[in-house]
């Protein structure tokens, strides 16, 4: 007994004697480190009041967008170039970070102006990074979402060193460059929301053992594989909800992503719904009058060619709808997909579709119109009879607008911000019709077609009247109101 209470009190003495040691040396290294932190932090703020005044004697006050890929020509990006525009009547100086290192400053705005006919006030500051390949998806091919919001700090570190803001505005969902703008930038800090990077959906996906695109078959026919995926992103909506929380100000794109960003982040106080810019009134030129006899109709989709677009889900509910010969002899019937290839990932998802329209043979009734200018996709949407979209759970639906605007009649999915906030009745009237599901689609596309043309004039004017609280216009009015905080 006596031996053991010494081997007992040895054992004690010994764990002291390493442990206090530790002790003191890991708290020399946090003070180390809260010194060097605080240290960076005067000295970007000393960067800050070395620039140059301007012509009233005044340091301008610079505004920063995170935009890795600003030139990409997609919903997201038009949201980008209205803000900045509404901001530069502010008379403020407008920087974006972007890595699209392949076009000039003058080609990117140029680029806005042809894609979203958007002109900016004043010129723009682009500030160029050369790490932005941390934050591809493809670099990731486990633990995705871990890996590229990592990056994304990395990314955001390049970007504070060559260009400190006073205003921070995240618009591209990388979030956790947020702290490190707010606590070691200084900055005022907000973001502009356009989907969630995991939402209570996701959970619910894995949770469920649903195969989709972000869940692979392989974890789904696996009990192990999914509970570890499950503790997985319950650990990463914690750290998600952690870093969303140090945002001064949080705009959401629709009441779908409000109801996530609510739950995770938890800053209902100065969170709000902007709904994204849609270029309503170029669409409303487009005169509407009853459709005269045709030998062909078509049906557009407008998205950029991404997995949860689910471009497959058109091409086969179009093929089933061709199959089945639900509308007829005649007319023919043409699918367009117009969308905005960002890279070649983009671009090899393009082919996988033409060869999925091959393997359907449909390859001669569908047509892919790629990064094409605005007055082409004008002229295609002037032309439709039905606008198509079916990702699931879209976070709010540019194009679904955009279609209802020109007068086609919108099949959107029966999710998210299309059924939520767009594709609702407007003064007790149908504005569109809702889908889930391929047999679904080309039920609703056939019922569409059998509709008298008076009929589809009525759903089309019904959807025009309904689309004008999503004018750029009602964008700058709530997007000022929201920013209005930063600058005080």
């Amino acid at each position: 007994m006596l031996l053991a209470l010494c081997t007992a009190i040895a054992h004690c003495q010994l764990l002291c004697s390493l442990l206090l040691p530790a002790l003191f040396l890991s708290g020399i290294l946090c003070i180390c480190l809260v010194v060097l932190l605080w240290g960076v932090r005067l000295w970007i703020q000393r960067k800050k009041q070395l620039r140059s005044a301007g012509r009233d004697g005044k340091r301008p006050l610079l505004v920063a967008f995170f935009h890795p890929y600003c030139n990409a020509g997609g919903g997201g990006e038009r949201v980008l170039w209205c803000a900045i525009r509404t901001l530069q009547k502010k008379n403020v100086t407008c920087v974006v970070y972007t890595g699209d290192k392949d076009a000039t400053g003058e080609e990117i705005v140029e680029g806005a102006f042809r894609r979203f006919n958007i002109k900016l006030i004043h010129p723009v500051k682009f500030v160029f990074l050369e790490k932005r390949f941390l934050v591809e998806a493809s670099l990731y091919p486990h633990f995705t979402l871990l890996g590229q919001s990592l990056g994304s700090v990395f990314l955001g570190w390049e970007a504070l060193l060559k260009c400190a803001p006073d205003i921070y505005i995240d618009s591209m969902g990388y979030a956790f460059t947020i702290p490190l703008f707010k606590y070691l930038g200084g900055c005022r800090v907000g973001c502009y929301v356009h989907y969630p990077t995991i939402s209570t959906d996701m959970l619910s996906v894995v949770r469920n053992q649903d195969t989709r695109f972000n869940n692979a078959a392989f974890i789904t026919s696996s009990p192990l594989f999914s509970k570890f995926k499950l503790v997985y992103y319950y650990f990463f909506a914690f750290m998600y909800g952690l870093v969303g929380s140090c945002s001064d100000v949080v705009m959401v794109n629709s009441s779908w992503t409000l109801n996530h960003i609510l739950s995770l982040w938890r800053v209902g106080a100065c969170t709000s719904v902007v709904y994204p810019p849609c270029d309503v009134q170029a669409f409303l030129d487009i005169p509407l009058e009853v459709e005269k006899s045709t030998s062909e109709y078509s049906i557009v989709s407008v998205s950029q060619f991404r997995p949860e677009k689910d471009h497959p889900l058109q091409i086969r509910a179009f093929a089933k709808l061709m199959k089945e010969k639900r509308v007829g002899q005649q007319p023919s019937l043409k699918l367009i997909l117009i969308g905005g290839c960002r890279n070649q990932q983009d671009e090899e998802r393009v082919n996988k579709l033409k060869r999925l329209c091959e393997e359907l043979a449909v390859s001669d009734d569908v047509v892919f119109r790629i990064n094409i200018p605005f007055e082409e996709l004008k002229r295609h949407l002037a032309e439709a009879t039905i606008g198509l979209h079916t990702m699931w759970n879209e976070h709010f639906g540019i194009g679904v607008v955009e279609c209802m605007a020109a007068g086609t009649i919108i099949l959107a999915h029966n999710s998210g911000g299309p059924k939520l906030d767009i594709v609702v009745r407007h003064e007790g009237r149908v504005t569109g019709f809702l889908a889930e599901d391929e047999d679904s689609y080309a039920e609703t596309m056939a019922y569409i077609f059998s509709l008298p043309p008076e009929k589809r004039l009525e759903i089309r004017e019904s959807a025009r009247r309904s689309v004008h609280r999503f004018s750029d216009q009602h964008f700058e009015d709530t997007f000022l109101l929201s920013v209005e905080p930063l600058f005080k």
